[in-house]
């Protein structure tokens, strides 16, 4: 199984743990969108981390 947006981010040092509970909180109390959006719209990432998480993620399905 590929390793989920958040999980990544953290793990290559992009957002620390308290941006990803936020974003993860935000879901829970529900904001509907997805991870990378609310992410992006709190300034923790940009469209280029996203890029990059999507390329991994289709390497990782090879």
């Amino acid at each position: 199984m590929a390793e989920k947006i958040g999980e990544f981010l953290l793990r290559i040092g992009v957002m620390a743990e308290y941006q990803l509970q936020e974003v993860l909180n935000a879901q829970k109390t529900g904001d509907s969108r997805m991870f990378g959006e609310i992410a992006i719209d709190f300034g923790y990432i940009n469209d280029e981390v996203m890029k990059k998480y999507i390329e991994a993620s289709a390497a990782w399905k090879k």
